[in-house]
């Protein structure tokens, strides 16, 4: 009896050239898409920010719609590439390039969190108080995210995965998906139907919340433990005056 032929799991499967150091860094980065899939995932669960699930939304939309362009237009992938599947247009590039845009839209015009309370008249920021990202810093950051996404679409040239047209098109088609679905939640938000949600049974239910927006992450929860953290250290300075009285 013939033994069965064994398959390749193609979402992980990259083909690359072993003898080449860029085609090696090509490889990897043709992973980013479930990297950040896994980041989305783990950011939702352990936070419950709407903001979150929401650009996950559009990102599983805009994959949807890579799905559906792909086998209405049925262009092949370039000749020497062994992939499978349509090639136009590129998933990976059109995936990194409505990643970047949505989280730089998202820092720079959404995103608007405080600054720290201060302690005193003279400005001084309380011990240990964390500085939200100014916008230039801001600004840095959605630079890193678009030279990621612009990095993992040259990538698929490299590893001729797709022509360069065929990158181009799922590029263009990322960025118009950020903008267009940007635009839609900023309209939810204007309407109030983001807040219809969270204050439905399953917005109650899986106790999702808005903070994000307004609030800077690394602070978040910060003053509690910093107020738990002194409550502490006060009862265990009660309990050694204690110990020491009795003796």
């Amino acid at each position: 009896m013939d033994a069965t032929p064994l398959a390749s799991l193609s979402l992980t499967h990259v083909h690359y050239n072993p003898h080449d150091p860029i085609s090696y860094l090509c490889a990897w980065l043709a992973l980013a898409p479930q990297a950040l899939c896994v980041i989305y995932v783990t950011l939702i669960w352990s936070t419950r920010e709407v903001e979150i699930l929401l650009m996950f939304a559009g990102q599983m939309g805009c994959e949807a719609l890579n799905f559906l362009l792909k086998r209405l237009i049925k262009e092949e992938r370039p000749k020497q590439m062994n992939g499978k599947g349509y090639g136009m247009p590129s998933s990976h590039a059109q995936f990194l390039a409505y990643f970047s845009i949505s989280l730089s839209l998202f820092l720079l015009i959404r995103h608007n969190p405080p600054m720290p309370p201060q302690s005193s008249p003279s400005s001084q920021p309380l011990p240990y108080s964390h500085r939200p990202l100014n916008l230039i810093q801001r600004s840095l950051l959605s630079l890193l995210t678009l030279a990621l996404a612009t990095s993992v679409a040259l990538s698929r040239i490299y590893l001729n995965y797709h022509t360069p047209t065929q990158v181009s098109v799922g590029f263009i088609t990322g960025v118009v998906c950020a903008i267009a679905w940007f635009g839609a939640t900023e309209w939810a938000r204007r309407e109030g139907w983001v807040d219809v949600g969270l204050d439905s049974w399953v917005g109650r239910m899986g106790r999702w919340r808005d903070l994000v927006v307004e609030e800077d992450l690394a602070e978040s929860g910060w003053s509690v433990w910093e107020e738990r953290r002194k409550k502490r250290k006060e009862q265990r300075r009660v309990n050694e005056v204690g110990r020491k009285k009795r003796r």
